[in-house]
């Protein structure tokens, strides 16, 4: 008996994992290129429309402004109407905004395009998430976010190249190297978006390519009420909890240090090492390549001892030390661009055990609405990051001071994660 549950978990695990990864890494590939693909065109825009480090660093981050406005209405929209519905619109809406990034023509329309892209973005994230609570048993969810979110680490690995590639069409047609860009870009996600209404499963009882049996053993393991918490199942005691306003702390600090430093990524590479555009998006590439590793490994070793917050912890210590050592290597480009490896290897590594936090004490709409929350004030770090970065470098004439913010952040948001245990103990204790 034991033989046929264990080989009914391996097969049907196996299957979902494979049905729905793949799909989804591919459309977060899409949405995440789309969202930093400014930063390999910063030099050139900047050029051609006259913007300052500050101004950039404004349209940059103000995405996050428009996402943070729509993230949480959205996310209620979506487990109203269904998540393949939805999550069909945001890419169309956000494919065409990208589109649209072509015709910027000064910094006013810069912000006013960067603010609807958020917009049209919101939702699709802890949409995702959401999602997969409805599909992976709470054991395996830390491996599996981890999984869909080097997404994120493999747009920058060969999203930023790409990027660079595009810029080198400059003069073809009349059109801007980086208006090529957001061209290119934005139709994938239009293409892409269309394909969700027809192939993503909304849940594992209308999963056709399951067997009658795994789809029934599947359900048995999933809480009816799709989330694996037993807290709060509303949407507005999701809201509410105070541990996930604890985690939204967390991860604005994560973010505001993580999107300060990637969106001025090339800028970077390109300033320690003297290279071109393009060489610097080549050279952006090996961070991501050597986070995609580590949060895998992160996130399967997380799953397979069930701790969570140590894991999320010591990687943004990780990460908060490479940051920091990197600012003491400026002078050797090469042990420089290790220590920034390092350091977003660990940031990318906190990701997977931090997201399975929240499904483990809230159930049902509350786990989409407490997800939502946290991400939409979270990513505001995302407006503020880039923005600070910005204000240093036009003031300094380097991203030294950039680099000493994001370490700090990282260092203040691993420790207040080890603060996290006995605060959401106490809450779910008197739910």
């Amino acid at each position: 008996m034991t033989h046929d549950v264990d080989a009914m978990e391996r097969r049907v695990t196996s299957k979902v994992s494979w049905r729905l990864l793949p799909y989804l890494f591919l459309l977060y590939v899409v949405a995440y290129i789309d969202r930093i693909n400014v930063g390999v065109a910063k030099e050139a825009m900047s050029r051609d429309l006259n913007l300052d480090p500050a101004a950039f660093g404004m349209g940059a981050g103000i995405f996050f402004l428009g996402y943070f406005l729509f993230e949480v209405p959205s996310s209620f929209v979506l487990t109203r109407i269904g998540a393949r519905i939805w999550i069909a619109r945001i890419m169309i809406a956000w494919g065409i905004v990208t589109v649209c990034m072509m015709f910027v023509r000064d910094a006013t329309t810069f912000y006013a395009l960067r603010f609807l892209l958020g917009a049209a973005e919101a939702g699709f994230f802890p949409g995702i998430l959401y999602y997969m609570t409805r599909w992976f048993r709470p054991q395996d969810q830390a491996r599996a976010i981890s999984l869909f979110m080097t997404a994120g680490t493999f747009a920058g690995a060969f999203g930023n190249p790409l990027s660079g590639a595009l810029l080198l069409l400059d003069g073809t047609s009349g059109l801007a190297g980086w208006q090529w860009l957001f061209l290119i870009e934005g139709i994938p996600a239009i293409l892409l978006g269309c394909s969700v209404f027809f192939l993503l499963t909304e849940s594992p009882e209308t999963a056709k390519w399951l067997t009658p049996e795994e789809r029934s053993w599947l359900m048995k393991q999933l809480p009816p009420t799709s989330g694996s918490g037993h807290g709060p199942s509303g949407m507005l005691a999701g809201l509410a909890h105070p541990a996930v306003w604890h985690l939204a702390a967390i991860y604005f600090l994560l973010v505001t240090g993580a999107y300060g430093f990637e969106f001025w990524l090339p800028a970077i590479v390109k300033k320690m090492s003297g290279g071109s555009d393009f060489q610097a998006s080549l050279l952006s590439a090996i961070p991501y390549l050597v986070a995609t590793v580590t949060m895998v490994l992160v996130g399967r070793h997380s799953d397979h001892t069930g701790e969570r917050r140590w894991h999320a912890a010591l990687s943004m210590f990780v990460a908060s030390a490479g940051f920091l050592l990197s600012t003491l290597l400026t002078a050797q480009p090469i042990l420089a661009l290790a220590a920034l490896s390092i350091a977003w290897a660990g940031l990318k590594a906190a990701q997977g055990p931090f997201w399975a936090i929240p499904p483990a004490f809230l159930s049902g709409t509350a786990a989409a609405g407490g997800i939502a929350l946290i991400n939409s004030i979270a990513n505001l770090g995302g407006q503020v990051g880039p923005m600070l970065v910005g204000m240093l470098e036009r003031s300094t004439g380097s991203f030294t001071p950039g680099l000493l913010l994001s370490s700090a952040l990282l260092l203040a948001s691993g420790l207040l994660s080890l603060a996290l245990r006995n605060r959401s103990a106490k809450n779910v204790a008197q739910e």
